[in-house]
């Protein structure tokens, strides 16, 4: 084991001088899971670990990183075994619902399972419910709903609009969507302004 800064050094560039002669001969070494938990920790902590990288190249050590935290995420995100699972007669009360009431989605279909008495949760109502074909051409377009509510709809906007003396002046506009009129218009220079 070296002891002196000099030691140090001839250790150093004996290491350096192996990595080299493995290089040339062009066969790459094993490394094991250690040594890439310890590269990874020595990345953490020693700011200059980029210079010492000689087996390996910084980017193979970020690389190994960016696995490490794949598999970590993967592992904690898991599916966890438990989970009741549901009796069949409330599986298929659960498809009737949703049969005869085309409508219905499932929070409202869990909603009336609670007023019934069931302790189910709505995204297990949502996984026992059959899949709907059609979905897209039953619901109402965009410009229908526009259609359908546009007396209760209203737009609102707010300008910045700059002065000539390098001010800014705030506009709050809204409009009613029914008649198409001014509803309400306010200009201020100060909007936090009580």
């Amino acid at each position: 084991m070296p002891t002196s800064e000099d030691d140090l050094r001839w250790a150093l560039l004996l290491s350096r001088q192996k990595v080299q002669e493995l290089r040339r001969q062009g066969h790459r070494p094993h490394i094991g899971r250690g040594f890439k938990v310890f590269a990874i920790t020595l990345a953490r902590l020693w700011p200059k670990w980029k210079s010492a990288c000689h087996l390996v190249k910084p980017e193979t050590v970020i690389g190994w990183h960016r696995k490490g935290f794949k598999l970590f995420w993967t592992w904690k995100s898991r599916k966890k075994p438990g989970g009741k699972a549901i009796k069949a007669g409330l599986a298929h009360l659960i498809r009737r619902m949703a049969r005869e009431n085309p409508t219905w989605g499932s929070p409202r279909i869990h909603g009336e399972l609670l007023k019934l008495g069931f302790s189910v949760s709505e995204r297990t109502v949502l996984r026992y419910m059959p899949k709907r074909k059609g979905t897209e051409k039953q619901r109402q377009s965009w410009r229908t709903f526009l259609g359908n509510h546009r007396e209760a709809i209203a737009a609102m906007d707010f300008l910045v609009v700059p002065t000539l003396t390098f001010g800014q002046i705030y506009i709050l506009v809204i409009l009613r969507h029914g008649r198409r009129m001014i509803a309400h218009v306010n200009v201020t220079t100060h909007p936090t302004a009580v």
